[in-house]
């Protein structure tokens, strides 16, 4: 069948892929581990629940605007008052389905066919893809886990060149957990502002960040410039709300309606009564997110502690979300050359799912979630590791 030539410029979702390979193991009768997708293993806190349940009895379930309902909007803008001291106004305010359409929907608005866009790698698997749908394209700019993986102002201008349209900056990182501090990103925005880069920073995991490393956002930058930068965050990973689609970006009121128009031509309003929950999840309580954000910590250390036994071994010690990214290379063989036959080699012989490094631009590195019990993380672990050092 005939489809767009844009189509061959892009790859499905590798870490989708690789789960989607454990579930075959699984249904063939198999004890698969799958560390391959990012998802909280917790259940959406009660609170956030019984207001959607509250939305549906109330029958709110009509069409909202399409940037979204204004409770929802004003309830963003205190999220970030309440953090980080910046309160945007409702008209800075966009709600989407996830963080992925907001980011989808910004390289949409802001690029024209051609113009570039820094990328530092390794990175999210989608950021490439979705530049290139937007008739962009995509500048890896390559770091070190020496450097914990953090990109720096002299690899990025470096990679600048004329056609730089956009930066995406990610803190907490998928695929890596590291973090920037606040004079690390100062610095790099700094760089982005006097040379007119437009900076995306997603911030989807700023409420999994352990001590002593502290959550920094771009949103003091968006007050002080808000004409070049733009703040995407979301609900799903912070509080487990993946399957509810809530994400929303902070940006200059114009381009939020230019966000608007593009999502009233395709998707419209996100879901009415998964709306109201959002409300509750961002006005209430945060004790949730602190239980998960300890599980977490504390899953890190456990897990940090095994593959720190893997010989040859290197990886840095994540300050967020809920991911480790190991540099394997030295475990690489004749038969076992890149990160993806390594991944294939480890799902059939010790039956856990990982997403190869290759994915986020890393070949070196293999990523994994901990975000399992720990029973669970542990097993899974130890038989990579028996397969590694095999």
């Amino acid at each position: 069948m005939r489809t767009s030539l844009k189509l061959s410029r892009i790859q499905p979702s590798a870490t989708l892929a690789m789960n989607a390979k454990a579930q075959e193991l699984k249904a063939q009768g198999k004890a698969v581990i799958s560390l391959a997708v990012g998802e909280p293993d917790f259940p959406t806190p009660e609170h956030v629940k019984d207001a959607a349940k509250a939305a549906l009895d109330a029958n709110f379930t009509r069409y909202t605007p399409v940037p979204g309902i204004p409770d929802l909007r004003d309830a963003v803008g205190g999220y970030f008052g309440r953090f980080y001291g910046v309160t945007p106004p409702r008209e800075a305010v966009i709600v989407s389905n996830g963080g992925k359409q907001v980011l989808y929907n910004l390289f949409t608005a802001l690029l024209n066919p051609g113009e570039e866009v820094l990328i530092p790698a390794p990175y999210w698997v989608s950021y490439p893809d979705m530049v290139l749908l937007a008739g962009g394209t995509p500048v890896p700019v390559p770091t070190e886990p020496e450097d914990d993986f953090l990109v720096s102002v002299e690899a990025l201008d470096k990679a600048r060149t004329p056609g730089t349209r956009i930066l995406v900056l990610n803190s907490p990182s998928n695929p890596t957990g590291c973090c920037y501090s606040k004079a690390q990103l100062d610095a790099i925005m700094e760089w982005a502002v006097s040379r007119n880069v437009f900076v995306v920073s997603d911030e989807i995991y700023d409420q999994l960040v352990y001590a002593p490393a502290e959550p920094a956002s771009c949103i003091g930058w968006w007050e002080k410039h808000p004409e070049n930068v733009a703040v995407v965050n979301g609900l799903a990973k912070s509080f487990a709300m993946t399957g509810w689609r809530i994400g929303y970006g902070v940006a200059h009121p114009d381009l939020v309606k230019a966000l608007s128009k593009i999502q009233g031509q395709s998707t419209s309003n996100v879901c009415s009564f998964a709306q109201k929950g959002a409300v509750a999840a961002l006005t209430g309580g945060f004790e949730y997110v602190e239980m998960m954000r300890g599980n977490f910590k504390r899953r890190r250390d456990l897990a940090m502690k095994i593959v720190s036994s893997w010989p040859g071994v290197k990886c840095p010690n994540p300050g967020g979300a809920f991911y480790l990214f190991p540099d394997v290379s030295a475990c690489y063989s004749e038969k076992t050359p890149d990160s993806a036959t390594l991944c294939t080699r480890i799902l059939e012989e010790a039956l856990v799912a990982l997403v190869p490094g290759s994915a986020f631009g890393d070949d070196r590195c293999i990523r994994f979630s901990y975000a399992v019990d720990d029973d669970t993380l542990t097993r899974a672990l130890e038989a990579v590791g028996k397969v590694l050092k095999g």
